[in-house]
C-alpha cells in the first residue's frame, strides 16, 4: 500500500527533529517551502504539520511558524510504578477509565500461557481500563488478579482508584516484582478506536507478571500504549 504523501512528509520531518538537524526551538522550513520540496499541496502539507503537533514534535504560531519543541515528554510505564504513581511523578493529571470490571474470568489467552504458574483455566477477578493523560488516551490495560481470599474486590472500589493500593491495604499483598515484554504491534479497530489512532497505527503490546509478597500470588497485565503524544520510559 502506497503511503500518503502528508505520511511520508511527517516521516521525513520526524526523522531531522529526532536526528538533530532541526534543534528545539529552531524553525522548520515554511509550508511555502515544503510545498516546493515535497510537490504537496498546501492541505497535504498542514495536515503532516498538525501530525507533528499531536505527537508533540512542534508547536506552531501564528505569524512566526512551526517551532521544534522540547524532546517528548515521557510516562515511566515501564517501571513497576503503579498507573497512579507514575502520573503523580510526572506532574500530570491522570485519569481512568473502567470499561470492564471487576469480574471473575479466566484467562484462556494463549499470549499468557507461558507466563502462568499452572494457572490456565483458574479464576481470576478481571479489570479492563483505560488511562488517560491530560485526557489524551495513552493505555489500555487488561489485568487479571487471582482470585483468593480477595473478599469484596470485586464489589466495593478500589482504594484511591488503585489497584497496587488496594491489594496493600486491603489484603496485605505488596506488590514487588515485574517481568515484562514488549513488542511493537499494529492497533486491531478497537484498540485503536479505544486509543484514539488510527487503525494499524503502531502501538507498544507489554505482556506482565507481577509478583508479590504473597508466594505463588501473581498478577497477569495485557497492556497497549499509545506513543503519538508521549513517549514510554523506564522511569519519569
Amino acid at each position: 500500500m502506497k503511503i500518503p504523501l502528508y505520511r511520508q512528509i511527517q516521516a521525513h520531518l520526524k526523522e531531522k527533529i529526532t536526528s538533530g538537524q532541526y534543534a528545539e526551538g529552531s524553525l522548520l522550513p515554511s509550508e511555502n517551502d515544503l510545498c516546493v520540496e515535497f510537490n504537496a499541496t498546501r492541505m497535504t502539507v498542514r495536515q503532516a504539520l498538525n501530525e507533528l503537533v499531536q505527537e508533540g514534535y512542534i508547536t506552531r504560531q501564528h505569524g512566526k511558524g512551526s517551532i521544534v519543541s522540547a524532546i517528548r515528554k515521557s510516562l515511566g510505564l515501564l517501571s513497576l510504578k503503579g498507573w497512579t504513581e507514575v502520573v503523580s511523578a510526572s506532574d500530570r493529571h491522570g485519569t481512568t477509565s473502567i470499561l470492564e470490571g471487576p469480574i471473575l474470568h479466566t484467562i484462556t489467552e494463549p499470549i499468557f500461557k507461558h507466563l502462568l504458574h499452572q494457572e490456565f483455566h483458574t479464576e481470576f477477578v478481571f479489570l479492563k481500563r483505560l488511562r488517560f493523560v491530560e485526557e489524551f488516551p495513552v493505555m489500555l490495560e487488561e489485568t487479571y488478579i487471582p482470585n483468593e481470599n480477595l473478599s469484596g474486590l470485586t464489589d466495593q472500589p478500589l482504594i484511591d482508584g488503585s489497584l497496587f493500593r488496594t491489594l496493600f491495604m486491603r489484603y496485605q499483598i505488596d506488590v514487588n516484582s515485574m517481568q515484562q515484554e514488549v513488542r511493537a504491534i499494529t492497533a486491531t479497530k478497537e484498540i485503536a478506536s479505544l486509543l484514539k489512532t488510527r487503525a494499524k497505527a503502531p502501538i507498544l503490546q507489554i505482556l506482565r507478571r507481577y509478583g508479590t509478597s504473597k508466594e505463588g500470588f501473581y498478577l497477569y497485565s495485557l497492556i497497549y500504549c499509545n506513543t503519538e503524544k508521549y513517549a514510554i520510559s523506564s522511569f519519569n
